[in-house]
């Protein structure tokens, strides 16, 4: 059980970094592979720093194009804390969390990629 009481549906086995790639591959206990980008990752990191504290507080993170996974280090049996080479490293990912990138990523990508258009920012530095 995790910290906030909430048992995760799902485990991962196996968390592998793809360096030259940037993908976070995890494996999960039902079989499922889900291989997330570190810009991804980093661009809807569940900081505050990021998230805020509602919905309307969301922050869109621009010029993350090359951003790179630097450590990731377990946080007790529920999570995994990231750390980015921008030195971004306050998100915890949370079993439950990583899961639902895993099944909203395509929607989540073109979501940030509207938002970036939307006000005039690019993915690049």
């Amino acid at each position: 059980m995790s910290q906030d009481g909430f048992t995760p549906e799902f485990t991962p086995v196996e968390i592998n970094y793809l360096r030259d790639d940037r993908i976070l591959e995890v494996i999960w206990d039902d079989g499922v592979s889900t291989r997330l980008s570190a810009e991804l990752l980093r661009v809807e990191s569940p900081s505050a720093e990021v998230q805020g504290h509602h919905p309307s507080e969301k922050k869109i993170i621009a010029g993350r194009r090359h951003v790179g996974i630097i450590d990731i280090s377990p946080v007790g049996n529920y999570a995994v804390r990231i750390s980015f080479d921008d030195l971004h490293d306050s998100g915890l990912y949370s079993w439950h969390y990583l899961r639902e990138l895993h099944e909203k990523q395509d929607t989540l990508w073109s979501d940030y990629l509207a938002a970036l258009e939307a006000r005039g920012l690019s993915r690049d530095p």
